[in-house]
């Protein structure tokens, strides 16, 4: 993913140095009950939409700008899934980041799905049946959008 010109700013002051930095996730359903993922550029792995939360900006509102920069679809936000931690990561730059993740459940509203940035280098609706190989955090939440009873879940 591109980094936000915010994270650059911060990097120009301590470098390589860990941070800390929200980001967001989004389980997209269509009415069929279909999943919209992403095969990232960066790796080639399919995986749900993520991005990072600007400073000042709402983690929902945060969710539905990267869905549609990322693949030209309109979502509601619809519940939280859950929270966890990814990280700490070393990119090859050797930035180091630990991402505070907020997962949600998404409904399909408008737009038709397509690479709609350099993030991803295919975007497609797949059957839950039929997925492609994912990260198991994604999988799981894939997995639990579906039948979720309106409790988030949390790592304790």
């Amino acid at each position: 993913m591109p980094t936000p010109d915010f994270v650059l700013a911060l990097r120009r002051s301590i470098g390589h140095a860990p941070l800390w930095l929200p980001g967001v996730g989004g389980v997209v359903l269509d009415d069929a009950g279909r999943v919209l993922l992403g095969r990232r550029a960066d790796n080639g792995a399919w995986a749900i939409i993520t991005g990072m939360v600007e400073p000042g900006e709402e983690p929902a509102v945060a969710l539905r700008r990267e869905v549609e920069e990322e693949t030209g679809v309109i979502v509601e936000v619809e519940c939280l899934l859950g929270t966890n931690v990814v990280g700490p990561i070393t990119f090859p730059n050797g930035d180091v980041v630990t991402f505070l993740n907020l997962d949600f459940r998404c409904r399909l509203v408008s737009g038709t799905a397509r690479v709609n940035d350099d993030e991803s280098t295919d975007v497609r609706w797949f059957t839950r049946d039929a997925l492609p190989d994912l990260d198991p955090r994604h999988l799981a939440l894939v997995q639990g959008a579906a039948s979720f009873d309106g409790v988030a879940r949390f790592v304790s």
